[in-house]
């Protein structure tokens, strides 16, 4: 078993950062010109890292498979953006951030990653607010916080239930400046399909034109992925149907190790899966739960409507359980207790496969037009979506696969195992363990975009210098190659089953096996199932042509081709890893109040795999994980 080097710098935690940036290269401005820097991506942390680049003077190539960037999926993140600002005089401090945040993830992330995440908060709200990002604000002017899962304090700073569009606007123009200048060429409409490595050094990217089909060579001195997480491994999840892993999972067969896949969170705050036609599910922001209540009948099978069950008669299970957090508890200890209270038949909803947020007692308390305006449009769209008013009768929510915490695996610097690659936000592992607290996504695809990756690029390419590789390498050319051969073999098949039909199935596996709970004979039962999958969908899937159009189902196989590998090491790693940590629950390995069991003596590790061939079990790595300034503690939120 060989260990990874976190490149973690030395001294103490506070100065970690501080004293990194003071000893890193640095690249005089005019010199930046000639480096040349490609970003895959253009959600937060893509359109940050590019727009910050491209302002320092570096050319940037961007590309994104959607037709512009203000459609990256950051633009569907609805809570909240956390810092540790303090406003609201509660105690809060960057400590605190780094705490909650180590304590969320149930002790299964980088301390120094997780401080340094914290230390940059404050500095993202002063760019966003510069930027002219809308933030809700207390009637005297100054920015309102709210509360978020995992904290005692109010650190989250809100536009409505709309702040990843807000804050993707503002990294938009940010863009849009640079692009207009000509530092940043944007490329639309564009697809990664391979990354192009020379003498052990990333050297560029091959990349697909959706709308001709025409592939094309790129080259670079450093590559930037920013791709986001792999949640629609699941099929139903709250991403948006375009989001895929195809891009790190090109990087990883190219010799990117691939760090905690089995870490992937469910939001309990989803609404409930109802029909087989359904093709993804809706997010209702965590931020509901600073108002709403969440309860089931006390009894069993009871069928009647919300509203004729009366106070006595209902169980607001999270606020017994957990009195010091209620109902604000982390998102992982959140979804286990309502999966467990839908299991003993205490669910509702035609399905049985949901749980009450009731709304009625702030309502009362604060009046419909306070509700409104913090709420607003996410009330609008659960009565457009379900077609009852929640002003009226509670909503009903349930569990759904969301954010990954797992990723590519980065050192301090954010690069890869592959020099030159680096991979920023949610395509990498880096900062939120076994558990993602809420309104801790933008905040990392932020501080990795704007300041992170412009000290550690530099650092990079300060020491290598300018690739000596251009696009018309013989490199190029063999991936060109390869690319077109993988299409072929795709358009080939000629079988009878669709990839949406054979994704569904996956999505089911790992629904039931590698989802919400995980035992050893349903893992590997999950990797059986998935590999006869994978088989039938190579031997049977139907792959319309031509491949010189803007072909939709082609571009599905290729990312469901991806997926049918990824479920595959997802639930190796969870079969590996014989403990209970965060959203990673193993049934084996509970407390006796049914809590997750960690067994900090043998899995205080980061698991990441190297890929070893495509019938090959992949190499097993790992990254000790020490902790010097927090205390290894059983997780309570009592």
């Amino acid at each position: 078993m060989q260990q990874l080097d976190g490149k973690i710098p030395e001294g103490p935690l506070v100065e970690k950062w501080d004293q990194h940036r003071m000893e890193m290269k640095l690249i005089n401005p005019s010199n930046r010109r000639r480096f040349n820097i490609i970003v895959v991506g253009t959600g937060l942390a893509g359109a940050s890292a590019s727009a910050s680049l491209a302002e320092m003077g570096y050319n940037v190539k961007t590309f994104c498979i959607q037709d512009t960037p203000r459609r990256a999926h950051s633009i569907a993140a609805q809570g909240g953006i956390n810092a540790a600002k303090n406003y609201c005089n509660d105690g809060d401090s960057v400590w605190r951030l780094f705490y909650d945040t180590v304590k969320g993830g149930d002790f299964r992330s980088r301390e120094a990653n997780v401080y340094r995440l914290a230390q940059v908060s404050n500095n993202i709200i002063d760019q966003c607010v510069a930027q002219g990002v809308p933030f809700a604000r207390e009637y005297g002017g100054l920015l309102a916080n709210r509360s978020f899962g995992g904290a005692q304090v109010s650190r989250t700073f809100y536009a409505r239930g709309q702040t990843g569009q807000q804050l993707l606007l503002g990294a938009y123009g940010a863009l849009s400046r640079q692009i207009a200048a000509g530092h940043v060429k944007l490329f639309p409409r564009h697809e990664m399909l391979d990354l192009v490595v020379v003498n052990d050094r990333a050297r560029g990217i091959i990349a697909r034109n959706l709308i001709n089909g025409e592939l094309e060579a790129h080259a670079a001195d450093a590559v930037l992925l920013s791709t986001g997480g792999y949640s629609n491994v699941f099929y139903l999840s709250t991403n948006a149907i375009s989001c895929n892993a195809s891009a790190i999972w090109q990087a990883y067969k190219k010799g990117a190790l691939f760090a905690n896949p089995c870490f992937t969170q469910i939001h309990p705050t989803s609404l409930p899966h109802v029909s087989g036609h359904q093709t993804k599910l809706t997010l209702m922001s965590e931020s509901l739960r600073n108002d709403g209540r969440v309860w089931v009948p006390k009894n069993a099978g009871d069928q009647r409507p919300a509203n004729d069950i009366p106070e006595n008669e209902r169980d607001y299970y999270l606020e017994e359980k957990y009195p010091s957090f209620g109902n604000l508890v982390p998102r992982d200890v959140a979804s286990r207790n309502a999966k467990q209270q839908c299991d003993v038949g205490k669910g509702v909803g035609p399905t049985g496969r949901a749980v009450y947020l009731d709304f009625m007692e702030a309502i009362r308390r604060d009046g419909r037009e306070v509700i409104a305006q913090k709420y607003g449009n996410l009330f609008d769209m659960y009565r457009n979506i379900i077609d009852d008013d929640p002003y009226e009768t509670p909503m009903m929510i349930y569990p759904a696969a969301h954010f990954t915490m797992g990723g590519l695996w980065v050192d301090y610097n954010l690069m890869s195992t592959i020099p030159g690659l680096f991979v920023l936000g949610e395509a990498n592992f880096s900062d939120h363990g076994a558990n993602r607290l809420g309104a801790s996504a933008l905040m990392q695809g932020l501080a990795d975009g704007y300041f992170v990756i412009p000290y550690t690029v530099a650092g990079f390419l300060g020491i290598e210098g300018n690739s000596d590789v251009s696009d018309d390498h013989a490199a190029f050319k063999e991936s060109i190659q390869a690319v077109t051969n993988r299409i072929e073999k795709l358009l080939a098949i000629n079988g009878k089953r669709t990839a949406e039909d054979i994704h569904r199935e996956l999505g089911q596996i790992m629904e039931d096996q590698v989802g919400l709970a995980r035992d050893e004979p349903g893992l590997k039962k999950a990797i059986e199932q998935i590999r006869a999958l994978r088989e039938e969908f190579w031997q049977n899937a139907k792959v319309v042509g031509p491949a010189n159009t803007y072909r939709l189902n082609l571009q599905k196989a290729g990312r469901v081709a991806d997926f049918l590998e990824l479920g595959e090491l997802m639930a190796i790693d969870a079969l590996e890893r014989t403990e209970s940590c965060g959203c990673h629950l193993r049934e084996e390995y509970q407390t006796d109040e049914g809590e997750a069991l960690r067994d900090d003596q043998n899995f205080s590790y980061v698991s990441a795999w190297a890929y070893a061939g495509d019938d090959a079990r992949p190499e097993f790595y790992r990254e000790p994980l020490t902790f010097e300034n927090v205390e290894l503690t059983q997780r309570s939120y009592k």
